[in-house]
């Protein structure tokens, strides 16, 4: 296996991945389907936070994180940086040194197909990392390849380099530029409106009245 290694993304607008953090990921999955990272994918932290931002891409094989280490120089404020494992569940790339080196070059986050390792470093340096859970063995420098700012698939979704990225506590969305603005647009005008209906149910309102649900139910039963 050799070296592909390709140019840097065009970055998203920060302007416009600033809108990005305040549409959560869940609300977006009321409108689409394509796009959602496996939900095994998920903070390592648990916190209640959102990141979005540019992705840069990497595939790196089983036991070898040769590429990883030398890409980070590479890595950008406002990027985040998606790793597809290439089906290994095992070794964990990404521990405490990989860390103190992403939170270093200023990038944004972290989603991870696969383990990571050191979780108490991570914290230390808050380095925001979704990936499956942990795993006590480690990457090598192997040299045996890998590929740089190529499509990847994580947890299931296709991610292309310069992709909007969104990931907070209920997920990983990866977004096509040309269909983000929409969809982030939708998200947020939709959540302005929840307060208002959650008020009604609080006050004897039936959920299903509200959301014409047990009108379709009356209906198939009359």
């Amino acid at each position: 296996m050799t070296y592909v290694l390709n140019s840097m993304p065009k970055q998203i607008e920060s302007i416009f991945l600033k809108r990005c953090t305040k549409a959560e990921t869940a609300t977006i999955g009321h409108k689409r389907h394509l796009g959602f990272v496996d939900r095994k994918v998920q903070n390592i932290l648990n916190r209640k936070i959102t990141v979005a931002g540019t992705a840069v891409t990497l595939a790196i094989p089983g036991q070898d994180s040769t590429l990883l280490h030398h890409i980070i120089k590479f890595l950008r404020p406002g990027d985040i940086l998606c790793i597809d494992r290439l089906g290994d569940d095992k070794h964990a790339c990404l521990g405490g040194g990989v860390a103190a080196a992403i939170v270093s070059s200023g990038c944004s986050g972290v989603i991870l197909d696969g383990p990571c390792t050191d979780v108490p470093e991570i914290e230390e340096y808050n380095l925001q990392v979704w990936c499956k859970g942990t795993s006590p063995i480690t990457t090598r420098l192997y040299d045996t390849g890998g590929s740089f700012n190529v499509p990847i698939s994580v947890g299931g979704a296709v991610v292309h380099p310069g992709d909007v990225v969104i990931a907070d506590f209920s997920g990983v969305l990866i977004l096509p530029p040309n269909e983000a603005e929409s969809d982030v647009a939708w998200a947020l005008e939709k959540q302005k409106s929840e307060p208002a209906s959650h008020k009604k149910i609080f006050n004897g309102k039936f959920l299903g009245d509200l959301s014409g649900a047990s009108k379709k139910v009356e209906q198939k039963l009359s």
